[in-house]
């Protein structure tokens, strides 16, 4: 998982080099850090020498078209996510995308900031799924099992609920940066509604209560976005 001051690199493939430069000077200007091929095998080199975040690939260029593409990029790696630009809008070609794995397809012309919009939402789902994976943080002067649901404070063990601790495993996951609402009521309550928003306000506030024995560790409000979880030193197991 990436810190707040580790931009994310992108592999962009697109054989319209005017075009090709026009995102890839949009992404960085929104902190992404995007490198631009005009063809398959350009791309495929790239992607078989560095590391990428996501990949943005054309269906229609030269040497190696983005299916083909694809294929080769799920072979080494099945969890980057793919979001296909092209021209082609048939439903077949469509299927044929997801069929490969793609996270999301944008036909052309495309908004920018559609472009921006959607691959957040794949990077959120991405972190999302991180959580899966991590079973114990040092909060501070705590530790958070979220395999035993406890949070531990020196001899003092605390039980938590179900909610309680998937709140504070995502918070966790996005420790030191936004936990968007939106993207907490989905992933813990389903819906994004009033009455699961006003709930989850009431699991916040249990929370600050739960880690008030350590002052360092806080859980802030960040007005029209959601909540972040400051810890000056998280670790993870």
């Amino acid at each position: 998982m990436k810190t707040m001051d580790q931009k994310l690199h992108i592999l962009l493939c697109e054989d319209e080099e005017s075009l090709g430069m026009l995102v890839r000077e949009y992404l960085e200007a929104k902190g992404y850090d995007a490198e631009l091929f005009l063809d398959g095998e350009a791309g495929y080199r790239a992607f078989m020498k560095r590391k990428f975040d996501m990949c943005l690939l054309d269906v229609m260029m030269p040497k190696m078209d983005g299916f083909a593409l694809a294929k080769e990029i799920r072979l080494v790696n099945t969890e980057v996510p793919i979001i296909f630009l092209t021209a082609k809008n048939l439903k077949e070609d469509i299927l044929e995308g997801f069929k490969l794995g793609a996270d999301d397809y944008l036909t052309k012309p495309f908004s920018m900031d559609e472009l921006v919009y959607r691959m957040e939402a794949i990077l959120r789902r991405v972190k999302s799924k991180e959580q899966k994976n991590l079973t114990r943080f040092q909060l501070g002067k705590f530790i958070f099992d979220t395999q035993r649901q406890v949070l531990i404070f020196g001899e003092q063990q605390t039980k938590l609920t179900t909610k309680e601790c998937e709140l504070l495993t995502l918070l966790c996951v996005h420790v030191n940066d936004v936990l968007e609402r939106d993207l907490a009521l989905k992933t813990i309550w389903m819906d994004d509604n009033y009455f699961n928003a006003r709930s989850m306000d009431v699991y916040i506030t249990k929370l600050r209560k739960l880690l008030k024995d350590d002052p360092d560790i806080e859980i802030n409000n960040v007005h029209g976005r959601g909540y972040r979880l400051i810890v000056p030193n998280l670790m993870q197991e």
